[in-house]
């Protein structure tokens, strides 16, 4: 008889890119925003810092 061992709940990971697979996967701890915001907040940043050099020139 041939013995198998049981399957895991999750496939191999692929031998490429050293680990970097494997690292992104892990949750982090920390702030979590919507990438919509930010890019409104980056935005909006652009556009106070314009209009502040245009009614406010140094």
């Amino acid at each position: 008889m041939v013995s198998r061992k049981k399957k895991k709940d999750t496939g191999p990971m692929p031998a490429a890119s050293a680990g970097l697979l494997r690292f992104f996967e892990e949750e982090t701890e920390g702030v979590k925003m919507r990438p919509e915001l930010l890019v409104v907040f980056a935005v909006s940043l652009i556009v106070i810092s314009v209009l502040a050099k245009v009614f406010f020139p140094v």
